[in-house]
């Protein structure tokens, strides 16, 4: 009958709306606000099964206490150098945020460093071929290079202020920079570029224009990488008076046994490197909106 109904009433006919959807009345917003929440159950439990494990370990008594220290052992590391305590300002006389502060701030002077060097060292590697075949091998050796294999040079050179510290996190965070720049540059569509040549694009307009926007995904991908190798490399940085800074504390604290405090210290770096990490993801997904898309 419906059939019917539809065909004499012509195809400007339309039936009436019928039921909702069940499945589909949920927003967008509410549904992602699940999947959130899920996740991050997952997560907490993960994290409880860890560190039960871990208490575990320790009431075994497998290894000694100073060697393997309990859950509490290492927050009350963390809270002690987090605070004043009995007239003491947390560790070496500067709370825990200050020496993360202090490391951060030089992961982030070598990190801006390393992009202002590795981008244009990049683009140059990725587009005339007589510089790759002289500089991409240096990059390559700069890349496999650990860090404290050149840390005593930079020592030798620059004394033990910051400088030594600052170059080797700009030595260690370039090359993937530069790396990630080249290669991006070197797979943008030969439509682009053609397209931009017939419009009247010069060799500057062309790299600035279309390769550069073009590679930028690339890039930042390489920019996270660098910032990662420079949160390795800080505890080498700071090995010689790196005092106040995290990777000094650590080493500070293992030369008198502190286990917690090292461990103390170790996930202090690891949380903000998260921390940091999304934030290089927001500025990713606010910058190339369409990676990842159609």
């Amino acid at each position: 009958m419906s059939a019917v109904t539809a065909t004499v009433a012509g195809p400007g006919h339309r039936p009436p709306p019928g039921p909702p959807d069940p499945a589909g009345s949920a927003s967008p917003g509410r549904h992602r606000l699940r999947e959130a929440l899920r996740w991050g159950a997952l997560r907490a439990v993960a994290l409880v099964v860890l560190l039960g494990g871990w208490q575990a370990v320790v009431s075994a008594q497998w290894w000694p206490r100073v060697l393997v220290p309990s859950p509490g052992d290492v927050w009350r590391q963390f809270v002690l150098a987090s605070t004043v305590h009995d007239g003491v300002r947390g560790y070496g006389g500067h709370l825990l945020v200050e020496h993360l502060g202090v490391s951060l701030g030089r992961i982030g002077t070598g990190c801006a460093y390393a992009v202002l060097a590795g981008v244009p060292l990049g683009l140059l590697i990725g587009t005339v071929r007589p510089l790759a075949v002289v500089l991409e091998p240096a990059v390559t050796f700069l890349r496999t290079l650990p860090p404290l294999a050149y840390l005593s040079l930079l020592v030798i050179w620059f004394g033990i202020d910051e400088a030594p510290k600052i170059w080797l996190l700009v030595i260690a965070a370039l090359p993937p920079v530069a790396a990630a720049t080249a290669a991006a540059v070197r797979t943008v569509p030969g439509q682009l570029v053609e397209a931009a040549r017939a419009l009247g694009s010069g060799p500057v307009a062309l790299l600035l224009a279309v390769r550069l926007p073009a590679a930028l995904p690339e890039i930042l991908t390489g920019v996270r990488i660098a910032v990662g190798v420079a949160y390795t490399s800080v505890v080498a940085a700071e090995t010689v008076n790196g005092v106040p800074g995290i990777g000094g504390m650590i080493r500070d604290a293992q030369r008198y046994n502190q286990t917690a405090l090292v461990i103390a210290g170790i996930l202090a770096i690891g949380l903000s490197g998260i921390v940091l990490d999304a934030l290089l993801r927001l500025v990713e997904r606010i910058a190339v909106p369409w990676r990842g898309r159609a």
